[in-house]
């Protein structure tokens, strides 16, 4: 089977954006545009491509991304639909990793938004050129340049705009394009046929102008445009747009369209956006990944006749045909039936069904080349950020990092059936989000499940019922505290002797403890030499130390950034043995911990609150009154005060019909979480109910 398209007509991009701005709305014009579906679907009437999951249909959101393949004037599209919503962090995340470029959706009334500006972080992060679309240019209140303002001052990025709106508001009927000096309109219903025109006569010299300084702007950004624009030359059409390119390629501006998707109107020049400006393939750096010991870096060109280098992206079970894994192949050819390696597990992986997703529906390939986004069925040992390669050239591709979860709640079964399902159930949706995780208190024996935010423990809740088929009862949502210490604890010994006839037991453990950076976790290093304690015991006394780290001496919650340093030991020739060593490693840490002045950790949440003017006081008293601390406000469009605070997330639960019923209804926030702070001693006997 040979390439349908070559590599240079290629386009893995996602659309990103702040929740609500338009994203699943965008994605199903370009579906439909593209001659892939044969009717419009509409977030609100429940019948789009992209949001398939119940869920998604129900309460009109984003939960998982869908992968969807289209063409367009000789192009393959991969596109990317990801959530909006900051609990699904992770989603966004791993798609970006995986994408070349990204469409970012901004809604016109408002701008800039707290959720754009995480994604458009993760965009940096990630180095994925960015287009931008400001949506809902037929809404009360939109304004083109407003929101342009806001992604140069808010985002620190470098805007420029490719063109300018044909009327504004409920009158907003198409759009003049700076560069071709045209006008393009959408006169039927489904926007199907876009028409050229001429500008209106009222608007000829302002697009003119505009033209001018588009040209010098551009040429600024490109030393070879440059040079040419400076000596005076007439430069082509042609020519401006690849020198753009380059420009945003290489992360040097990120060029503005505009229009109404609900409307139908502006989403064909933003696909020749897409193909005119975004990379192919061929057009990013290789991928880079190292040799298995971790000593030699090795780079994965875009070419089918490399050895193989994939990354799966993403894992979803399907209720129909199982475990379907999503992956980038980023050099190579994967084929139907043969044996890949997983050198992350040190397993091999036979390729099963090879499938072009189509949102939710599903066409069967042979191969998949360089390049290209699919899925597969059948892989048992793969899960995200995993690598695929050939089997006689192992390589690790640099893995997918996830934000630690911070809201848990208890999760029991209701009946004796479901008790046996729920293990089934919680195993299979922890494979599918990296950022939930699932646990058995030791100390009550209940299953705690744990996430980023109230919503997304919903809807896991929801999934499992639906689903699977397990009915539970949930607790009260309850924070993700962590525990450590404040003072070092040098050379704390601790000797376990056991002696009951026969073999006894025998471990003597010398430990240093001490407060380590932030956000390192426990970290154990062993600085004996000489060997005091025998080699092979040592990954027992390091097992001991982090089973003991899951739970801190104030209230069980798990310790964090500890350094632990083994410094000295004893061990006896008959009665030492790996579990007694473990044992050890495990009592001299908690008793360690315990002179270590151990404090409480509570995760802080970066809050953004917008409130009409005459409720700023109230507002603020609230925050204040939660323990937040107001880190400034602005003014922004009508009339409206935005609030930055910093709260700790135990004080956030409900806060949003206390602040509905403080401002009529009026104020919205949004949270993200920001980083782990120590609480005060006050506080913490509170939480602890000492």
């Amino acid at each position: 089977m040979a390439r349908e398209f070559p590599l240079e007509k290629y386009r893995n991009f996602g659309i990103i954006a702040h929740i609500d701005a338009g994203k699943t709305t965008t994605t199903e014009r370009i579906l439909f545009y593209t001659g892939k579906t044969y009717r419009i679907g509409n977030v609100d009437d429940g019948n789009t491509v992209t949001d398939w999951m119940e869920q998604e249909r129900e309460r009109g959101i984003t939960i998982v991304s869908a992968a969807v393949t289209a063409e367009w004037k000789g192009f393959r599209m991969n596109v990317i639909d990801t959530p909006g919503h900051i609990d699904f962090t992770a989603e966004v995340q791993r798609c970006l990793r995986v994408l070349d470029g990204g469409v970012v959706v901004f809604d016109a009334t408002q701008g800039v938004e707290p959720q754009s500006e995480t994604v458009w972080r993760q965009a940096d992060k990630y180095n994925v050129p960015r287009i931008c679309f400001i949506n809902k240019m037929d809404r009360t209140g939109a304004s083109y340049e407003n929101a342009i303002e806001t992604i140069r001052h808010r985002l620190g990025a470098h805007p420029i705009a490719m063109q300018i709106p044909i009327g504004s508001e409920a009158n907003f009927e198409g759009v003049v394009d700076i560069l071709s000096q045209k006008a393009f309109y959408w006169e039927d219903e489904l926007g199907t046929d876009m028409i050229v025109e001429e500008i209106p006569e009222a608007m000829r010299e302002n697009a003119a102008i505009a033209r001018e300084a588009l040209i010098e702007e551009i040429a600024g950004l490109d030393d070879e445009l440059m040079e040419r624009f400076i000596e005076g030359e007439e430069l082509s059409n042609e020519e401006i747009i690849k020198g753009l390119r380059r420009a945003v390629i290489a992360g040097l501006c990120n060029p503005v369209y505009c229009g109404s998707c609900l409307r139908n109107k502006g989403v064909q020049p933003l696909l020749d956006a897409v193909v005119d400006l975004l990379p192919s393939p061929l057009d990013i750096p290789p991928v880079k990944g190292h040799s298995v010991d971790g000593e030699k870096e090795i780079f994965g060109h875009a070419d089918d006749n490399e050895p193989v280098k994939a990354l799966v992206f993403k894992i979803v079970t399907d209720p129909y045909v199982g475990r379907l894994a999503y992956f980038r192949v980023y050099s190579g050819t994967v084929k139907q039936g043969t044996m890949l390696l997983n050198p992350v597990k040190g397993k091999k992986e036979r390729v099963g069904r090879l499938i072009r997703m189509y949102a939710d529906r599903r066409d069967d390939v042979n191969e998949v080349y360089a390049g290209d986004i699919a899925a597969v069925l059948g892989l048992k040992d793969t899960f995200t950020g995993d690598t695929l390669c050939d089997q006689h050239h192992p390589v690790v591709l640099e893995s997918i990092s996830f934000p630690e979860p911070v809201i848990s709640v208890a999760i029991e079964p209701k009946t004796l059936a479901d008790q046996e399902k729920i293990g089934l159930a919680l195993q299979k949706l922890a494979e599918e989000d990296p950022t939930f995780r699932v646990r058995t208190d030791e100390n009550t024996g209940q299953t705690v499940i744990s996430g980023m935010g109230e919503l997304q423990l919903a809807i896991i809740v929801d999934r499992m019922k639906r689903e699977f088929r397990v009915q539970a009862n949930v607790g009260k949502e309850r924070v993700a505290y962590k525990e450590t210490i404040r003072k070092p604890v040098e050379r704390y010994s601790y000797k376990y002797a056991k002696q009951s006839g026969g073999h006894g037991q025998y471990g003597h453990v010398v430990l240093n403890v001490k407060p380590n950076e932030p956000g390192k976790g426990i970290e154990f290093e062993n600085l004996i030499v000489g060997g005091a304690i025998p080699k092979e015991y040592i990954p027992a006394v390091e097992k001991g130390v982090m089973e003991a780290a899951e739970s801190g001496p104030l209230g069980g919650f798990p310790m964090t950034d500890v350094k632990v340093e083994l410094v000295d030991g004893s061990f006896h020739e008959v009665d030492s043995s790996e579990m007694a060593f473990k044992l050890a490693g495990s009592m001299g840490f908690k008793e360690a911990v315990e002179k270590g002045s151990p404090i409480l950790l509570e995760p802080m949440m970066k809050v953004e609150v917008t409130v009409p003017e005459e409720f700023f006081g109230d507002v603020l008293g609230q925050i204040s009154s939660r323990r937040g601390e107001i880190q400034g406000s602005e003014m922004s469009m009508g009339n409206v005060q935005l609030i930055h605070a910093m709260v700790p997330l135990g004080e956030l639960f409900e806060y949003t019909t206390v602040l509905r019923s403080a401002t009529q209804g009026r104020g919205v926030f949004s949270m993200e979480f920001d980083h782990y702070a120590a609480v005060s001693d006050a506080t913490a006997s509170k939480i602890l109910n000492l």
